[in-house]
């Protein structure tokens, strides 16, 4: 997927998980963050950050906030809405006959239901931004709606359905994620149940420039 109206900025402050002050020509800007998550590690004063201006009428911000570089060096897209429409692109190149993005099933909306003859799949998508050592972690933020989704691919793998976990991986060379269970240990549990479930869980592994984010390759635990 690519962005349109690409714009360097730098970071100077978070107000609260919504809104940004950046600096664009020596100019500020408040600008919206396309992440409620903490991203505390990226989100430092004076890093280099990108913004897409989607020109909606009636605004109240000119510009989204979707890529940052951390301080080591590596670029992130912290689009939280990027996941979902990176996933739908790849999906649509790996052969299923259908695909049907938020789905309904039990008291959930799950990202993606897909067929394939006569196989059922269900696909629930997790954005990953927080990389410590090399290595993904999610969430970085407690996600009760996260576990009860968990709960619900459980319950459709013992329903007869491929049940699928997919980790979109929102940076360059890291090929695993891992529950941060320190942040949410209710989320480790339940990924855990999943996998002992029969639960599949995809690491999809992408390459980011400030203007685009596509998944490379599927990796699995």
């Amino acid at each position: 997927m690519k962005y349109d109206n690409i714009t360097p900025a730098v970071f100077l402050k978070r107000p609260n998980r919504f809104i940004a002050e950046v600096e664009i020509d020596k100019k500020k800007e408040t600008v919206h963050v396309k992440n409620t998550g903490r991203c505390r590690e990226l989100l430092i004063p004076g890093c280099e950050v990108w913004l897409t201006e989607p020109g909606t009428p009636g605004r109240k911000t000119r510009y989204d906030l979707i890529a940052v570089r951390k301080s080591t060096g590596k670029l992130f897209n912290i689009d939280s809405q990027a996941p979902n429409k990176v996933v739908k692109e790849w999906l649509l190149k790996q052969g299923y006959d259908k695909i049907m993005p938020e789905y309904t099933y039990g008291n959930s909306r799950i990202d993606f239901y897909m067929e394939r003859g006569s196989e059922k799949y269900l696909m629930e998508v997790k954005g990953c931004t927080l990389e410590i050592d090399g290595v993904g972690y999610f969430p970085d933020a407690p996600t009760e709606r996260g576990v009860k989704h968990i709960h619900e691919l459980i319950r459709a793998k013992k329903a007869g359905y491929h049940a699928i976990i997919a980790f979109v991986i929102q940076m360059d060379g890291v090929f695993e994620v891992r529950a941060n269970v320190a942040t949410h240990p209710e989320f480790g549990e339940a990924l855990s149940e999943a996998e002992k479930c029969g639960v599949e869980i995809r690491f999809l592994q992408c390459h980011v420039k400030p203007d685009e984010l596509v998944i490379r390759a599927a990796g699995k635990p």
